[in-house]
């Protein structure tokens, strides 16, 4: 890992390079995603089965074999062990739990002429949920996006999920049946994506599409927004540490090490105030990686992005963090919920050297899709609120109309608008 310091002269510099990636599209992508959702735009159900034979190695003949029922989801969550039907129940229950809290509410009130001006919450009628498929199965990924449309009472959520080799994961689908999707299709990448925007003759069109995927899912989403919403294009998983020194150095190391490998651009940053105590974790990772089974991807994401930093205190900690605005931000350090009033931007906030941040992935509560690659500055993660909407309620009273209108009137000849102005005057009494 890259030895940063704060007193150094070129430590801006240094920190700026390593914060930078690439997020620029790449045109190739692009262009290969344009066609694939044109083609599924124009032939539907057609396109859908052969790009799907074509890059996910399935026979499906036709739609038909790319579509799961309720049925198939409950018998999944039939066939796993009893510890595992459990921990998917208790992770969703916790969930839902959470995400009853974030439940925006209708409301309204009166001005003193009578006129009513409110907010009206409604749910959204049907969204699309996508969870990756391939190298690794999650299940957490179906419950932090089902769960949430669920609370908000969205009505339909159809689900897509790529089965390289036509090889379903059980656990995935049982996650599904827990979180109460609809329906699902074995389908994935960009086809998969244009599929829910753009609607076919089995897959309809939906009103939003959340979750994770490759470049290709990532391209094909912003092609698609507009058309439908989405939640974010992602970029790769973080984890920011501030230690003060009173954590074991494993659970920091393996912290660490817990985002590193998921990928060998995901970024695992350690901010200290003791370079003794850097000294040890960095030891105590030398020791540990020898036993993590994706020791490659770990020591190439560390070596490409990651980096420990001495800072002078944990005041001028706060404030790098505040800089880097990571997806996951660990406050290992005594008092925690004194410092994080100090944070500004981050996803989520896990606080004291007992949370870590595998726990917010699975089963905490807080959902764990989060905004990365700095957007925390200005945007926040997945919950109940991106599967609502809210109508403004205006109902004015024949009293407000006088005032409100004469208002109206100056506003719209103000802007040469003459119909604006004279649709307010008509209701005037002089």
């Amino acid at each position: 890992m890259k030895k940063l310091n704060t007193q150094s002269p070129d430590f801006q510099i240094e920190l700026k390079a390593l914060l930078a990636f690439e997020t620029a599209q790449n045109p190739e992508i692009d262009r290969i995603v344009a066609d694939i959702c044109a083609d599924v735009q124009k032939r539907g159900d057609v396109a859908l089965i052969e790009y799907t034979n074509r890059f996910d190695g399935t026979s499906a003949q036709t739609i038909a074999d790319l579509i799961l029922t309720q049925d198939d989801l409950q018998a999944a969550f039939e066939r796993l062990q009893p510890e595992i039907q459990t921990a998917l129940k208790t992770a969703a229950a916790r969930v839902e739990s959470y995400h009853q809290r974030q439940k925006m509410e209708s409301w309204t009130y009166e001005d003193e002429d009578g006129t009513l001006l409110g907010q009206q919450i409604t749910p959204l009628d049907r969204v699309g949920i996508y969870v990756p498929g391939g190298k690794a199965a999650y299940p957490s990924s179906v419950i932090m996006n089902a769960m949430p449309a669920h609370v908000a009472g969205v009505k339909e959520i159809i689900m897509v999920v790529p089965t390289p080799k036509g090889e379903r994961n059980d656990i995935v689908l049982a996650a599904a049946f827990v979180a109460g999707v609809t329906k699902v299709f074995t389908v994935g990448g960009a086809q998969a994506v244009a599929a829910l925007a753009y609607g076919t003759e089995s897959v309809p069109q939906v009103d939003k599409i959340t979750g994770p995927g490759n470049a290709f899912v990532a391209a094909a989403k912003r092609r698609v927004f507009g058309v439908v919403g989405i939640d974010m294009v992602a970029g790769p998983s973080e984890i920011l540490v501030i230690a003060d020194g009173t954590t074991p150095t494993d659970w920091v190391a393996m912290d660490l090490f817990s985002q590193a490998e998921h990928d060998e651009i995901a970024q695992a940053i350690l901010i200290g105030t003791s370079q003794p105590y850097l000294d040890e974790v960095q030891a105590a990772m030398n020791r540990l990686i020898e036993t993590m089974p994706r020791r490659d991807i770990i020591e190439a994401s560390l070596g490409n992005r990651g980096a420990m930093i001495l800072a002078k205190d944990l005041d001028e900690a706060c404030e790098i963090a505040n800089y880097i605005s990571p997806e996951h931000l660990e406050l290992s350090v005594e008092n925690p919920q004194e410092w994080a009033k100090k944070i500004r931007h981050a996803g989520a906030i896990f606080m004291g050297c007992y949370t870590s941040e595998s726990l917010g992935d699975y089963c905490a509560g807080p959902n764990h899709v989060l905004p990365t690659s700095r957007t925390a500055r200005f945007s926040s993660p997945l919950g109940t609120y991106d599967f609502q909407k809210r109508s403004s309620l205006i109902q004015v009273s024949e009293q407000g109309a006088q005032k409100l209108g004469k208002i109206a009137s100056v506003l719209a000849h103000g802007e040469s608008l003459t119909a604006h102005a004279r649709s307010a005057e008509l209701r005037l009494k002089d």
